[in-house]
This record gives C-alpha cells, sequence and structure tokens, in this order.
C-alpha cells in the first residue's frame, strides 16, 4: 500500500468528465470488473492490465474498508508482459541466418532466406511466449483524490503511465489531463487571464553569449511551456542563493525551501552531456558551479519545504513536476485508520505546496519585471559563482 506508508513517488492527472458525487460501491464493482485477470484487455504485444486491490501482487479482493480512505480511492495497477527480449530475437535471427550462409555458395543468404529465418524466429517467439518463460508482472499503487480531482500514479516508466492512465479513464469513464509544468502554468496563467503572456513566452538565455535556448529534450513543433520547469529550478536556486530561503504564497502562507540530496543537469542543446550531483547540499559544490556557468540546465533536484510546521523531503523532476522518494511526517498521535487518512492529507499538502511555489515564479516569469530578474540571475552566473565557488586550496 505505497501512498498509505513508506517514502511516495507519483505522476499526476487532473480528473474530469463523469466524476461521481461521492465514492461507494459502484466504485468497488467497477474494479472488479477490471481486475487483473477477470477481463481481456488489448493483447498487443502481450501486454494486460488490470487492477489489484493494493495489498499485494495476486490481491483481488476489493472493499470499501480497504479501498476508500476518507474521500480517496487507493488501490493499485498491474501490468503483465510476456515479450521475449529484442536482444534473444535478434539472437535467434543471427543463428538462422549463419546456417543459412554455411550452406549458400555465395556467403550470403537469398532473400527466401532471410524471410524463413525472420519466420521461424517469430514462430519460436510464440513458443517461447506461451510457456511463460518470459512473463513478468509489476504493480504500480494509485490514489483517486476526489475532492481535488486528482489522480496519483504511483510510477516514472512512461509506458506504465500509459497503460494505467487509459485503464483508469475507461473504467471509470473519465478524462485524464497530466499535469506538467507546462500544464500547471497554463492554468495559473488562465486563472489570472494572463495566458497571451505565456503564449509568447520562450526558453530564457541564462547566459549572456546566448540568444536564447532550444530545449533538446522538448518537442519544438508543439506549444511546450513545460520548459518552465527548468527555468523554475534555475530561478530557484539564485533566489535561495542571493534572495531568501523563505517565499511568500499566494495565499500569504510562507514556505521555507532548501535544494538538497541531489541535482541533475544537463546541457540544453545536447552538446555538453549530464551530470548528476549527490550531496547534502550539492548547489554549494564547484562543480554544481562549473556545470551551471558552462550552460547546464537544471532538469531534476532534491529539494525540503517546510509550510505549516509540516516538512518535506523530495525530488522534482522539472519538466514532467514528478515527485519522487517523498518522505511524509508521520502524524504521531494518529491511530487506525486516521494514520492513513493523514497520509493522504500530507500528499495533498506535498502537492499544494509544491504547486503554489512554482506559482510564485510563474507571477515573476510573466511580469514586466522579468528582464530585470533574468538580468540578475545572469550577472550571478557570471561574477558570484567565481567569487564563491573557487575550490578551496
Amino acid at each position: 500500500m505505497a501512498f498509505l506508508s513508506g517514502s511516495v513517488s507519483f505522476e499526476r492527472f487532473k480528473v474530469t468528465g463523469k466524476v461521481p458525487k461521492q465514492f461507494g460501491d459502484d466504485q468497488i464493482e467497477i474494479l472488479q470488473n477490471h481486475a487483473i485477470g477477470k477481463f481481456q484487455t488489448s493483447s498487443e504485444d502481450n501486454i494486460h492490465v488490470g487492477f489489484l486491490a493494493g495489498s499485494h501482487l495476486l490481491d483481488t479482493d476489493f472493499d470499501l474498508e480497504k479501498n476508500l480512505i476518507g474521500d480517496a480511492l487507493h488501490c493499485a495497477i498491474r501490468i503483465d508482459t510476456n515479450q521475449v527480449p529484442s536482444a534473444m530475437k535478434k539472437a535467434w535471427l543471427q543463428i538462422e541466418l549463419a546456417a543459412a550462409i554455411a550452406e549458400s555458395r555465395t556467403g550470403r543468404p537469398t532473400k527466401v532466406q532471410r524471410q524463413e529465418a525472420k519466420d521461424f524466429v517469430e514462430q519460436r517467439c510464440a513458443v517461447e511466449a506461451s510457456s511463460g518463460k518470459y512473463h513478468k508482472m509489476n504493480q504500480f499503487p494509485i490514489l483517486w483524490d476526489f475532492s481535488n480531482e486528482m489522480f496519483y500514479f504511483g510510477g516514472s516508466s512512461e509506458s506504465a503511465i500509459g497503460h494505467g492512465a487509459d485503464l483508469f479513464s475507461k473504467a471509470f469513464d473519465v478524462e485524464l489531463s497530466r499535469l506538467t509544468a507546462g500544464s500547471i502554468a497554463t492554468a495559473w496563467a488562465d486563472k489570472h487571464k494572463c495566458r497571451s503572456l505565456l503564449e509568447n513566452s520562450s526558453p530564457a538565455a541564462f547566459h549572456p553569449d546566448q540568444e536564447g535556448n532550444e530545449y533538446a529534450w522538448l518537442n519544438s513543433d508543439a506549444a511546450n511551456y513545460d520548459f518552465l520547469g527548468n527555468e523554475f529550478m534555475m530561478w530557484l536556486w539564485w533566489h535561495l542563493e542571493n534572495e531568501s530561503d523563505t517565499l511568500k504564497l499566494e495565499d500569504n502562507s510562507e514556505v521555507t525551501a532548501m535544494l538538497a540530496k541531489t541535482l541533475s543537469l544537463e546541457c540544453p542543446f545536447g552538446a555538453f552531456g549530464k551530470e548528476t550531483i549527490t550531496s547534502e547540499s550539492p548547489v554549494k559544490l564547484p562543480e554544481a558551479g562549473h556545470a551551471i556557468r558552462s550552460g547546464k540546465i537544471p532538469r531534476k533536484t532534491g529539494m525540503i519545504l517546510n509550510r505549516f510546521g509540516q516538512q518535506f523531503d523530495l525530488v522534482l523532476s522539472a519538466e514532467s513536476f514528478g515527485v519522487s522518494g517523498a518522505k511524509i511526517q508521520k502524524d504521531d498521535e494518529a491511530e487506525g485508520r486516521v494514520i492513513f487518512e493523514s497520509r493522504i492529507e500530507s500528499i495533498r499538502s506535498l502537492s499544494e505546496t509544491v504547486d503554489a511555489l512554482f506559482h510564485v515564479f510563474c507571477k515573476k516569469r510573466l511580469a514586466k519585471s522579468w528582464n530585470n530578474e533574468l538580468e540578475k540571475i545572469r550577472n550571478w552566473l557570471i561574477s558570484d559563482f567565481k567569487q564563491k565557488r573557487k575550490p578551496a586550496a
């Protein structure tokens, strides 16, 4: 029951469409009807997907007591694959072609022999798959936060996220919209009636000798604002170093932040590679300064956030805003099911705090004063780091 104990990792989706007014027996019945192994999913590539009750890999015993926690639905999705590894297919094909070459006078297999070899490999793959030799089962916890219309998927594999979201949306007849830095920024801009400012934005050039950035990891042919997640991390790094470690949020609450544990950076042009730094405070190390001065941009960072007296220790991915390894503080006074309800409330608070911190940046980024802020960051990169990041003698 991953969301209910230990550290948590997740990607988030906004839930819209035919959302029920409250959870109850109808949702439990849907889970049962779409349990793994109890209905036929698309067998393309021998992949089957279904719900689990969440206790273990074979648990399909759903009930209100187990799966409904307050106003949230908690269970799991299992993805079964039965695929022969591509390396094995390639090896079998090479063996068949080698045998054909040995019998050939020209030393090369004919077109007919190549096709016969491919057909043999396909037949062998079918036989091997039917034996169950390559059958793998993976489960991923999910949480449907009804009060906030949010779906949490406990995994980061794009393939698993796709299969899980597809099952959930079809089973419950709802629509899922993935929350990323770009979609969160878009929702904020719509709320504050500044969508046109967002649409006219483009990746900032943090280094004076750069006219602009083209992020190699983003689709430049689409309206993709996920680059704001990378800029947010750069801005936050600068702000914590030079302004204050406490930021005031839109609701007038305050969050104290620190970048900690891990920092991953990458050249936006794909020219200078990637770098991951692990330390209690990676941004304080000389190699972090060198990486950011050379033009690398943050793509993932660990952070410690404290708001309303509650502390969150997590790793945040810049573009997807996916959270990993988040540690949730315990409520020492909670007992029984209240422990689970307290955990879910903490996950809500974590999500809200991360988004609220990002909203502070969005307000700065779309304001007329952004160029002044950007100039401060540029000066920090070319001067402040040179003074403060010299290795000790």
